[in-house]
């Protein structure tokens, strides 16, 4: 107790107005300060504690300087009080009839809510306009704490008015839809969408852009033909393999038995195939040539690409481009359309759920422009590889990257290819075989592919 004496040894002399004894015991005092004093000496000898003080008198000089400070001071104690929640006008009045500068900062200091060792330094502080000064700047630091306190009161109320009024709506809205027959009870659908959505792993600003959707979705009647229309469009956004997977390491010895098991001869075509994979293991994110198989039907331009998909250890998935002459048949056709569908290429990318699939795009000289467009022009995007990564199906309205699908083409004859296309890729020639060579084939392949083909056993053929 004697150290806090001596640590606060600026203290107030004041008058009692008014005790109040709780019914807990706990005493209060009303005081109303008189002046200040300071001790000098401590004296001991007392059953209580006792001390020498010197009074300390308020300086009777007011200068332009003090009076500019304490006119200051009213207008922001003012301003406070209009902050302050539950404060008496009475006080307000008070604040406005106190004239004498030094009365003006001490009540003002009494209320604000600052630290004990801020009030005792005011305490302490005997000249008058230093002191208003040092209050100034507390008050004016507490203004802009209780207006930013206002400010987040009055948004999160207004946050919480604006959710109350949506979920009324919504209510409301629901309630009118049963009415009129058309509570479909689709909720459930739009959490199914929602979570596929978040499991598709779309790029950041795609997935912002399709959760648009599905809001416009949970706004409409199911009963809307839009809804059907918009519902389609989001379960193709969720179906299409967005992610890249895990890639499996190309073993070449694995995928030389693989093109040796499934075809006889060709040894220049399985050697350059080999050549294509040794590429693909030595640099996988680069950007490999397109091969291009041409020959007459039946030399086996397919399943060498179902070859290369197996060595590859990755889907297989064929794109018929013959008869095509519709550049909408490659790119999609738009949403606003009846019927509209992603095109050829969206289409098969679902069917093989894998971005990195091995696509093999059949008899891509069969295609023909007319007054639709000319899909060849449509096909330049997707086999370039600096224009793949962004390719844009005019279904999906967003791009769809096509860097990592292995793209392979078949054509029985390479002049009917547009050469802007032939420029992109790779020929490889496969001629007619041999007497010998299908002999051999017929041996090898086709004689117990037709045995199985007509149910006859090893044992009943002659």
């Amino acid at each position: 107790m004697i150290q806090d004496l001596k640590h606060y040894a600026t203290s107030v002399l004041y008058n009692v107005v008014r005790h109040i004894a709780s019914e807990d015991g706990t005493h209060h005092a009303v005081c109303q300060g008189v002046e200040r004093f300071q001790i000098e000496e401590l004296i001991e000898g007392y059953p209580f504690i006792a001390a020498r003080v010197k009074r300390i008198r308020e300086p009777e000089q007011v200068t332009t300087q003090t009076e500019a400070l304490a006119l200051q001071l009213r207008e922001r104690a003012v301003e406070i009080l209009s902050l302050l929640p539950g404060v008496p006008a009475e006080l307000a009045h008070a604040l406005q009839a106190t004239r004498a500068p030094s009365d003006l900062a001490d009540i003002t200091a009494s209320l604000l809510d600052t630290e004990v060792n801020e009030k005792q330094m005011l305490l302490e502080t005997i000249d008058t306009e230093e002191r208003l000064q040092k209050v100034l700047q507390i008050l004016s630091r507490r203004i802009e704490v209780l207006r930013l306190s206002q400010e987040i009161g009055e948004r999160t109320k207004e946050q919480m008015e604006d959710r109350e009024r949506k979920y009324l709506l919504h209510e409301q809205l629901k309630a009118i839809q049963k009415e009129l027959g058309e509570d479909g009870g689709n909720d459930q659908e739009i959490a199914q969408l929602n979570e596929a959505i978040t499991k598709a792993g779309m790029p950041s600003d795609i997935e912002a852009q399709t959760r648009k959707e599905l809001q416009r979705l949970q706004r409409m009647p199911s009963a809307s033909s839009e809804y059907s229309m918009l519902h389609t469009y989001l379960e193709w956004m969720t179906e299409l393999p967005w992610r890249l997977p895990e890639e499996t390491p190309i073993d070449l010895n694995t995928a030389r038995q693989i093109l040796e098991a499934d075809h006889f001869g060709l040894e220049r075509i399985k050697q350059r195939i080999i050549e294509f994979l040794a590429v693909q293991k030595l640099k996988p994110q680069g950007r490999a040539p397109i091969l291009c198989f041409v020959g007459p039907p039946g030399v086996g331009k397919t399943s060498l690409g179902q070859s290369i998909a197996r060595a590859l250890q990755r889907p297989f998935v064929r794109v018929s481009l013959g008869g095509v002459h519709d550049e909408a048949e490659m790119r999609g056709h738009r949403r606003t359309y009846i019927g509209a569908m992603p095109g050829n290429i969206v289409q098969g990318l679902r069917k093989a759920s894998a971005r990195n699939c091995v696509m093999m795009l059949d008899e891509i000289d069969k295609m023909s422009a007319s007054i639709q467009g000319d899909p060849s022009a449509a096909l330049l995007e997707v086999l370039d590889p600096e224009q793949n990564s962004t390719f844009r199906d005019n279904y999906l309205g967003v791009p769809f990257d096509l860097s990592r699908v292995i793209f392979i083409a078949t054509a029985n004859v390479i002049d009917n290819v547009s050469p802007p296309v032939r420029d992109r890729m790779e020929i490889i020639d496969l001629p007619g075989y041999t007497q010998e060579e299908k002999l051999q084939i017929a041996l090898r392949y086709l004689v117990q592919r037709q045995s199985e083909a007509n149910g006859l056993r090893k044992n009943s053929v002659h």
